[in-house]
């Protein structure tokens, strides 16, 4: 009698966040054994229990993530979850995160030009590659996390907000397209705050500070090159809440191309604080 082979293990690389959490839960759903190496201080420890094996690994313990993959016979892997990179540029960083000889090596003579997000991913998954590791992206196996085109909260954008939203998408798709950063944060067509490497939600805090008036428009938006293997936009109830103390009304976001955690309580609690959200086509 032949019996049909198990379904080859998917990795899974863990970052901080609910969407790595997501990925396991719907992977599991569907019949699909997950390996995860999660990033030491960034990946959730509630992955342990949804994953059919775990293991822990350093920011910058390269070849340890390459040979934990390997050794359970994992070809294809997600990347799922922030990474902080501002602990990057913490003091002795050499000396907190203690890079093994692999990512060493990788870091300072197989990298390629810049340390932009892109340019440090791709160097990543160059270095897999050599071991025969390739990797997807997470939302061929998820794509009910992408956002569709609309309104999803019952408050509409205003005139005005309109065209801070418009102003707003072509500031921050220059900034994707110079890997800078997703988002902007806008009022009455003047930039409050760009988003670089400290992440949305602190360029939405430091919008706020800068107009404590409030009425701050938050564009976020995917790359013109977006890989969605990895970086792909998103957002969920911490945006919201980023939102609410810096005084922001409207969110705008890229239909198909930003993830969305956690939707239902995502839209219920922008409507709660009078939050728009709006997803627009490219």
């Amino acid at each position: 009698m032949n019996l049909a082979a198990p379904p080859a293990p998917v990795g899974l690389l863990a970052g901080s966040g609910r969407f790595p959490i997501l990925f396991a839960e719907k992977a599991r759903q569907l019949g699909i054994p997950v390996v995860c190496v999660g990033i030491t201080d960034e990946a959730p420890a509630e992955l342990v229990g949804l994953v059919d094996r775990f293991h822990w690994a350093g920011l910058a313990r390269l070849g340890r993530m390459i040979r934990c993959f390997k050794r359970e016979g994992v070809k294809e892997i997600v990347m799922a979850g922030k990474i902080h990179k501002v602990k990057m540029n913490s003091p002795y960083r050499l000396w907190r995160y203690l890079p093994d000889w692999r990512a060493f090596r990788t870091w300072f003579f197989s990298r390629r030009r810049d340390n932009k997000d892109d340019t440090i991913l791709l160097s990543v998954i160059d270095e897999f590659a050599k071991d025969g590791m390739s990797f997807a992206s997470a939302l061929d196996f998820c794509p009910e996390l992408l956002v569709k085109i609309g309104l999803l909260t019952r408050r509409a954008p205003s005139s005005k907000e309109e065209a801070d939203i418009a102003f707003g998408w072509e500031l921050a798709k220059q900034m994707g397209r110079l890997d800078v950063g997703q988002s902007v944060a806008v009022r009455e067509k003047a930039v409050l705050a760009v988003e670089a490497i400290e992440g949305t939600d602190q360029a939405i805090l430091r919008a706020g500070q800068l107009c404590p008036r409030g009425g701050v428009v938050v564009v976020k938006v995917a790359k013109p090159q977006q890989d969605m293997r990895f970086d792909v936009p998103t957002i969920g109830c911490t945006t919201i809440e980023s939102m609410k103390k810096a005084g922001a009304r409207v969110l705008a976001v890229e239909a198909d191309k930003t993830i969305i955690i956690d939707q239902a309580e995502t839209v219920a609690l922008a409507d709660r604080y009078g939050i728009t959200i709006v997803a627009r086509a490219a």
